[in-house]
């Protein structure tokens, strides 16, 4: 492996009742910083869900560790390699939940979730006519990347899910969804949700996109565009068989996958953007942002 190599991304979970998360999340914090890595990590009652970057090395040092410990012992790990670090900083954070659904009752994915399908089971399952594919995520990360003939929710946020299908998908649930997410961990909570609103058959990706885009048989087949992914790479490829832009730029509406942030800081809105455009509206999302941060400035 070469130098430039040298980094891999760990994207990881595990729905495991920990006692205390205060403790853990700190002890956790202090181990996580003496290793060397960097990334986001959240701990809850309900279990842990991170994701880190750092050396092949520290890695598996911290792979080592976590699942040294008897809760941890069967988590699965997405392994990504990459050039250095993807995230600024460390953050280890004690939580309410994992992965936040907006339920009054909650969902325990070990007590109801929807049945596992490895890569080539899904892209198989996605063929059958009484099926619906449901995109489990946000639609700025849909609109870079998808699975064809994917539903896309018009949501900004996972807790704004069950309402959507319960105005939008109500009467379809004598047939069979199929959910898929970045890493697997919002169709765990998703699938049981749709299993107690009454839909028939539900079925989830197990590994979520990242684990099917390395699956050595179908190569990310079936999926267009790209990963968005929450750490500073922003979109990660998926499809190894071909390479199609799906998104489309904020501005002038060609073929785009690139985000920026407003360049004004009360909006900060991520959106598509070219690079002419965003040389052209001077990292602005509108000319309303642009008119308010001139005003400022007077």
């Amino acid at each position: 492996m070469t130098e430039q190599a040298s980094y891999q991304v760990l994207l990881y979970y595990k729905y495991v009742h920990i006692e205390n998360p205060q403790a853990f999340a700190a002890d956790h914090l202090e181990f996580c910083k003496a290793v060397g890595l960097r990334g986001r990590i959240l701990v809850a009652h309900e279990g842990i869900n991170g994701t880190v970057s750092g050396t092949i090395t520290q890695t598996e040092q911290y792979m080592m560790h976590l699942r040294a410990n008897p809760l941890f012992r069967d988590i699965e790990f997405k392994i990504e390699p990459t050039e250095g670090h993807v995230f600024k900083r460390l953050s280890v954070r004690p939580r309410r939940e994992i992965v936040h659904l907006g339920l009054e009752e909650d969902i325990n994915p070990n007590e109801l979730t929807g049945k596992y399908l490895e890569p080539k089971e899904f892209y198989e399952w996605m063929q059958r006519d009484d099926v619906i594919v449901l995109d489990a995520r946000n639609d700025y990360e849909y609109d870079i990347g998808h699975f064809e003939g994917a539903i896309r929710p018009n949501v900004r946020t996972f807790r704004e899910l069950p309402r959507w299908i319960r105005e939008n998908l109500a009467d379809q649930k004598d047939k069979t969804v199929l959910t898929y997410c970045t890493g697997g961990i919002r169709c765990e909570k998703l699938s049981g949700f749709l299993l107690r609103e009454g839909f028939r058959e539900v079925g989830q990706l197990h590994g979520g996109i990242i684990r099917y885009g390395q699956d050595p048989e179908m190569q990310g087949k079936g999926f267009v565009g790209k990963c968005y992914v929450f750490d500073e790479r922003i979109r990660v490829p998926v499809n190894r068989h071909e390479d199609v832009v799906v998104g489309r730029c904020h501005h002038c509406g060609k073929p785009e996958d690139r985000y920026i942030n407003c360049a004004y800081p009360p909006c900060h809105w991520q959106h598509i953007c070219c690079s002419e455009c965003e040389a052209k509206h001077e990292g602005f999302c509108s000319d309303t942002c642009r008119e308010q941060a001139l005003q400022t400035q007077r």
